[in-house]
């Protein structure tokens, strides 16, 4: 006899059958009850619905609108050379459209933040992908890519801050490293995707405001599928099994206690120094590339009213759709491993995966005068270090901070990372640019040089978000021995488990009253 969560029986289960539990084990069939009543064909089709509610298929859902978030970040950096042709604009004019989204996202995030540890997750992420969907479908009509980038980045800091916090409540230990992996895996591959299809809607449309036009459509989609088929899980359900967390801290008491938190603190930093480097790559490279084969007179300058060419754009973003699968494999792979060597192996893996990043991105501005080839082998292997952490440090922050915390801790780490990060690396690394171009403005050997000099400061960068990583491994195993024990504190036992444990509240007790999720 299969039970469901509206008290009816399914026809055809026998009394043998066996109900799977989110952590993967199985649980003995429960017993008919007096109380149950043969289901109606309403139920059943709710029934089914609810089975496809899992939560390996939330994550593929979440993941999915992760790289659509990406990709519709990086669309724009794909056509890059097109906008900064039609519209007439300097480096520092290009790298400033990228800034003022990252600046919208990241004033954005903290609200949403608190809204995410209060109130229906999935609602609110679902809200958020249908505003920068449209948004981004208008700004393709308008023309005014400034001021809509800017409200297509409060519509996506919706997502980025919310949705980790919904598997870390679907899963636990190395199931959620895992599952948070895959996630992560959606920054490189939704960005790289993002050159792509950027490059290649522009060229099948024989204009680059086409290439705004596609994710949209994607995003709707998803936002639909999360309504339906993701389910919005008791905070903190599974890292305390047989506890219920019954109290709720508030806003500036999260805040002080965030702050106190010297391993997320570090971590936080860190991400900063990942995200400057990230943004800055993100919007030049291709750029630089293309300008050093004018340099090698391979390529020639695209005029105003030409289709420029997107060679540089699509080779980038399928190296970094390759780059990111490897190094969230790689990373969580390797995190497992040393995890049996140390208990620090989060952020030391961190660390010395940046610290090796910064050796290869050096190589690439040696090499780029003379071989584009060089240059991208360089890339392939200084992206694939660089994107090692990217899982691993939202783990830590799942590992350091108790759960009814989390939304916020993902949100102002979001806001650090941007707004010492990506918030300001394009605009600045093209305003250096535009700084050393003024000596000869019209020599192409110099505005290929002066970018490169300026894409320099990426390399120091991630040096010292590696030295923020090692001083995470110092502090790392006291925050979460103290996060451990703050959710034991805050918890009581379970006095009674009701049907509910296999139900469409995610496998959680139902919540007594004057209990708090």
């Amino acid at each position: 006899m299969c039970v469901e969560s509206d008290g009816c029986e399914i026809e055809g289960c026998s009394s043998s059958d066996e109900v799977r539990t989110l952590s993967g084990s199985m649980s003995p069939a429960l017993k008919s009850s007096p109380d149950l009543h043969p289901c109606k064909p309403g139920h059943k089709f709710r029934a089914a619905l609810l089975r496809c509610r899992s939560p390996a298929a939330a994550a593929g859902i979440l993941t999915f609108g992760n790289i659509l978030n990406y990709m519709d970040r990086y669309t724009v950096a794909g056509v890059v050379q097109d906008i900064q042709k039609h519209f007439d604009k300097t480096d520092s004019g290009v790298g400033l459209l990228q800034t003022v989204f990252i600046c919208s996202f990241m004033v954005a995030a903290p609200i949403f933040g608190y809204l995410g540890d209060r109130f229906n997750r999935k609602v609110i992420l679902s809200c958020g992908i249908f505003f920068w969907s449209t948004v981004t479908l208008m700004s393709s009509f308008i023309g005014k890519e400034v001021r809509l980038s800017g409200l297509v980045g409060i519509g996506e800091s919706s997502y980025s801050s919310i949705s980790p916090t919904i598997i870390g409540d679907l899963f636990t230990n190395n199931s959620r490293t895992m599952m948070l992996s895959v996630f992560y895996l959606a920054i490189p591959l939704g960005s790289g995707l993002g050159y792509i299809l950027g490059s290649s809607a522009k060229v099948a449309a024989g204009d680059w405001h086409w290439a705004l036009r596609v994710s949209p459509m994607l995003g709707i989609t998803a936002g639909t599928l999360i309504l339906v088929f993701v389910p919005e899980p008791k905070r903190g359900c599974f890292d305390q099994m047989g506890v219920r967390i019954r109290t709720r801290t508030s806003w500036c008491c999260d805040m002080k206690a965030l702050a106190k938190n010297r391993s997320y603190v570090f971590s936080s930093l860190a991400s900063a120094a990942v995200s400057f480097a990230t943004g800055a790559f993100g919007m030049w490279i291709p750029l630089y590339l293309t300008r050093a084969q004018e340099v090698q007179k391979t390529a020639v300058p695209c005029g105003k009213n030409q289709i420029c060419n997107s060679t540089d754009s699509m080779i980038f973003g399928a190296i970094t759709c390759v780059t990111g699968l490897l190094g969230v494999v790689i990373g969580a792979a390797t995190t497992r491993l040393c995890r049996q060597k140390t208990e620090r192996a989060d952020p030391l893996v961190c660390a010395v995966s940046m610290l090796g990043s910064a050796i290869f991105i050096c190589l690439i501005f040696v090499v780029a005068k003379k071989s584009i080839v060089g240059a991208y082998v360089c890339i392939f292997v200084g992206e694939t270090l660089l994107f090692l952490n990217w899982a691993i440090t939202a783990d830590i922050l799942m590992f350091v901070v108790i759960p009814t915390r989390r939304s916020t801790a993902v949100a102002f780490q979001g806001f650090t990372s941007h707004l010492l990060g990506d918030a300001g690396s394009p605009y600045l690394i093209g305003l250096i640019s535009d700084g050393l171009q003024k000596r000869y403005a019209t020599s192409t050997l110099w505005k290929f040089l002066s970018l490169g000099y300026a894409l320099m400061l990426c390399p120091f960068i991630i040096v010292l978000g590696g030295m923020f990583f090692l001083a995470t491994a110092l502090f790392f195993l006291d925050d979460k021995e103290k996060a451990e024990k703050q959710s034991k504190a805050k918890s009581k036992p379970f006095q009674k488990v009701n049907i509910s444990f296999v139900n469409k509240r995610l496998l959680c007790p139902t919540r007594n009253k004057g209990t708090e999720e």
